[in-house]
């Protein structure tokens, strides 16, 4: 005899006619114990639920129940599919409220991609925020740079990102809505020699090696822009890695220097974060790289949690511009 694949659907009673009325009217007769207060609960005529309970039988093969003097008990067979049924309904209760929640944005997954700077300077209060608000709403967060959002995003891996548009990225694409410039800091270990100088300029920092992107990466390119832009040359000795831990960990080792989102720079500098061992430099000149955006695809239609987390984001990127930041 062939053996049934173990991923086969059985679902003998359905095909044999079962029908979730029958499981309801046999779930209210075990509570109630009487054909006619189980027929009003699941609002029928007690005729109706007689025949109903009788073509149940049929279905399923088996007597259900037995009458007596007081009014109705279920035989074992009918106690057993009581169970199932009750379960059953419980269930199908459970997806409607996954349903209802979804529908309304208060459940389900969000991917937010962000550069370091927007990831700590907005994504994470908002991250706070939903965890009090909207505990069923699963957010996965990817921080990387704006080339890698922006393929993320085309594969649809992203629901939206905090960035930049990348070369060779077709803006006809997506829709964006520009933040602004990004303030970027150079930061170094505690005790770096520049920590001792009260104002120090760009042309103090090119004398030692600098912790960048790899080449071609935007927060470098246009750290290199404004570096050419302002009449200096880009640093002689450039260490390239994408890793952002590793940077704290040299510029915690070395006297390098990196440049980086001016509100991770602040992050990482606080006395709790890597041990107090990394400082912002406080320099005479401002750096700031070209204006990231809130970047999403354009005519995709996205859920109600993605629109829901999405605004939030947006709330917060205006309360940021109100306040100065």
């Amino acid at each position: 005899m062939r053996e049934t694949p173990q991923n086969t659907l059985r679902d003998d009673l359905i095909r044999r006619g079962l029908r979730l009325p029958q499981l309801r009217l046999l779930v209210a007769l075990e509570d109630t114990g009487q054909v006619s207060a189980a027929a009003a609960q699941v609002a029928m005529s007690q005729p109706a639920a007689s025949r109903i309970l009788s073509e149940l039988e049929k279905t399923v093969g088996s007597k259900l129940c037995t009458r007596h003097a007081k009014g109705v008990s279920l035989t074992p067979a009918g106690r057993a599919l009581a169970v199932r049924g009750r379960d059953v309904l419980r269930r199908l209760d459970q997806a409607g409220d996954e349903i209802a929640a979804l529908n309304s944005g208060t459940r389900g997954p969000v991917r937010i991609g962000a550069v370091t700077g927007a990831a700590v300077e907005m994504v994470l209060p908002v991250i706070r925020e939903l965890r009090v608000t909207y505990p069923d709403i699963e957010l996965s967060v990817l921080v990387d740079t704006s080339d890698k959002l922006g393929e993320a995003l085309l594969a649809r891996d992203l629901d939206f990102y905090i960035g930049r548009v990348p070369l060779g990225l077709d803006p006809r694409l997506l829709t964006l809505e520009e933040i602004g410039p990004e303030p970027v800091s150079l930061i170094a270990r505690q005790d770096h020699p520049l920590t001792r100088v009260e104002r120090p300029v760009i042309a103090d920092c090119l004398a030692f090696d600098w912790v960048m992107q790899d080449e071609g990466g935007l927060l470098r390119r246009t750290s290199e822009d404004y570096l050419l832009r302002n009449g200096f040359r880009p640093p002689e000795r450039i260490l390239s890695t994408s890793s952002l831990l590793l940077t704290l960990a040299i510029i915690c080792e070395t006297n390098a220097l990196a440049p980086i989102a001016r509100a991770a720079a602040d992050f990482y500098a606080s006395p709790t974060a890597f041990g107090g061992r990394i400082r912002r430099l406080d320099l005479a000149e401002e750096m700031e790289v070209v204006s990231y955006s809130l970047i999403r695809l354009r005519d995709h239609e996205a859920p109600p949690t993605v629109d829901r987390v999405h605004n939030m984001i947006r709330r917060k990127i205006a309360q940021l511009d109100r306040s100065g930041g």
